[in-house]
């Protein structure tokens, strides 16, 4: 597999030789996504006014200090944090998970509604890869998005400026700026 989208789960010599074994590369984000667990653990936990608490538990998770006039209501989730870049002017609501391993991107004045759900990371689909690799692909969104209640935007999407995700919507396809995306997604792709 050479597509740089996917991340080898076990070290691929030892696997050769029928030990599974994780992967440096695996092990390493296995690693981050266990202390970001235990952080994102103890921000959940914090009472709501404490707005300094939040803003230092925020600053570990992410790596870096907040952007200006960032809000995040808890609980939020995230499983990596360092892949997550937030603009000024951000607004996340309760709820949302940020699955960023493969880098999210939310540009300055977006908005997201509560249980808003973006996925960069997944499995293959071909079932003889699907537990040996890790695919992936960045999430873009662009300036001045509001994103509604529910939506679940997936691997590789990138959404244009001012553009607006309806409650529940999936998003599996790019968004053109300044249009309006509603309705489910799920439908019959191929089979095998």
């Amino acid at each position: 597999m050479t597509d740089d989208r996917f991340l080898q789960i076990h070290d691929p010599e030892l696997l050769a030789r029928g030990e599974r074994v994780f992967g440096d590369e695996f092990s390493a984000m296995s690693e981050r996504v266990l202390a970001v667990t235990a952080l994102t653990s103890r921000l959940n936990a914090l009472p709501f006014d404490d707005e300094a608490g939040r803003a230092e538990a925020l600053e570990q998770i992410l790596g870096r200090p907040l952007p200006p006039k960032l809000t995040i209501y808890p609980p939020f989730y995230t499983d990596h944090g360092l892949r997550l870049e937030l603009g000024e002017r951000v607004f996340v609501n309760q709820g949302c998970t940020f699955l960023d391993y493969a880098g999210i991107r939310l540009g300055d004045g977006v908005m997201v509604g509560p249980k808003a759900t973006f996925i960069t990371m997944g499995h293959p689909v071909d079932p003889e890869e699907r537990r040996r690799f890790l695919s992936g692909a960045p999430i873009d969104v662009a300036e001045n998005e509001w994103i509604g209640a529910g939506a679940m935007i997936l691997p590789g999407v990138s959404i244009g400026r001012d553009a607006v995700i309806a409650a529940g919507a999936v998003v599996a396809d790019d968004v053109p700026a300044a249009s309006l995306v509603a309705g489910p997604k799920g439908t019959v792709r191929r089979s095998w």
